[in-house]
C-alpha cells in the first residue's frame, strides 16, 4: 500500500457520474475498479465550469514525471474503449490512469501497480483540456 497520504483531487460532476458507473461495471473484476472507487469516494465534486485548467479531467492531455525513473511522459487520459498505448492514450481503469484523474498541476501521488509495486508520479502540466 502507498505510504503517503494522497493529495486532494477534484472531479467535475459529469466525470464523477460517468466514472462511478464505470467503476460499478467492473466491480466483478478484482483489483480493476477498487482504486478508482476509492478515488471517487474521496474526490471533491464541482460543476465542470468550476474545474480549473490545471486539473486533470477525462480527455485531458497532460505531462507527468515518473518519480521512480525520472522519465517525463505526455499522455491523454481516456475511457477504456479509447485506450491506445502506442499513442499514449491511457485508460482511467489502469492504475496510472486512476492515479492521474483529478490531480492538480504540481501534485504527486503514489499508487500500487497490479504487481504490487509502489509507484509515484508528479503532474507537471496540462497541455490541453476539453471544455
Amino acid at each position: 500500500m502507498p505510504t503517503h497520504t494522497p493529495p486532494p483531487i477534484t472531479l467535475s460532476a459529469e466525470d464523477h457520474a460517468r466514472l462511478s458507473d464505470l467503476a460499478l461495471a467492473v466491480e466483478h473484476q478484482p483489483g480493476v475498479g477498487d482504486f478508482l472507487t476509492r478515488e471517487l469516494m474521496r474526490a471533491t465534486i464541482l460543476p465542470r465550469a468550476e474545474i480549473g485548467s490545471d486539473i486533470v479531467t477525462m480527455y485531458a492531455e497532460l505531462r507527468y514525471r515518473d518519480n521512480s525513473t525520472g522519465e517525463i511522459h505526455q499522455a491523454t487520459l481516456v475511457y477504456p474503449g479509447d485506450q491506445d498505448i502506442a499513442s499514449w492514450k491511457i485508460s482511467v481503469l489502469t492504475p496510472v490512469g486512476t492515479a492521474l484523474i483529478g490531480l492538480r498541476v504540481g501534485q504527486s501521488i503514489e499508487w500500487e501497480t497490479r504487481s504490487g509495486e509502489i509507484k509515484s508520479l508528479t503532474l507537471l502540466a496540462i497541455v490541453s483540456q476539453p471544455r
